[in-house]
């Protein structure tokens, strides 16, 4: 892989990381109900999960393509309508207004209990799927070598890892998780023409 498509995909970490779904939910969550501590913990586990997630995923695609030329092609169409799924559905949640649900369930509030539930939302997160189909796919050949797609991982654990830590950190202080949760419609609205844009974008070489 060339280094532009290394900060390319690096982008796609992060756009990921930061889209609105599950795991953000369950990060906020754990910050809320058991502090900056569980919070970050929750992050890390999360960004472990991802890390491993995507290197098999980057093996899984890798595999795929050499046996058969056509499943890039099924890769492609498949990413598609899965973004054209999250953008529905984007877009759906930020009609409904903004998000004001106060609600705070009990949780098991230790870095422990965090870290699992981080790195297990991680790997069972369907929106994960969604999105190591629809853009982590196009950065993988079937000539790819282990190093490579261990660096694919890695750099994914990396950026989300630091992300979540990131929102744990910042969240954990003042206001702002109420700021944020008052204005998800408008992110969620933002997410849903990305993907929408993507969607596009992927398909640019067919249309």
């Amino acid at each position: 892989m060339t280094p532009e498509s290394w900060v390319a995909l690096a982008s796609v970490f992060a756009l990921g990381a930061m889209s609105p779904g599950p795991s953000l939910a369950l990060v906020l969550r754990n910050t809320m109900s058991g502090g900056r501590s569980q919070g970050v913990a929750t992050g890390i586990g999360h960004g472990i999960g991802f890390g491993i997630y995507a290197f098999l995923a980057a093996l899984g695609i890798a595999t795929a393509l050499s046996i058969h030329e056509s499943v890039e092609l099924f890769l492609k169409i498949g990413g598609t309508i899965l973004l054209l799924w999250l953008s529905y559905n984007f877009l759906k949640s930020a009609s409904s207004g903004p998000n004001n649900d106060d609600t705070n369930d009990e949780y098991n509030n230790s870095e422990m209990a965090g870290f699992f539930q981080g790195f297990l939302i991680a790997l069972f997160n369907p929106k994960i799927l969604a999105w190591m189909l629809a853009l982590y796919a196009p950065f993988i050949e079937a000539n790819l070598g282990i190093n490579t797609l261990i660096g694919m991982g890695f750099l994914g654990m990396v950026i989300d890892t630091t992300w979540y830590i990131s929102v744990a950190t910042i969240l954990s202080s003042g206001n702002t998780i109420n700021n944020l949760k008052s204005n998800s419609h408008i992110i969620d609205g933002a997410m849903g023409i990305l993907m929408l844009i993507f969607a596009i974008i992927l398909n640019l070489d067919i249309l």
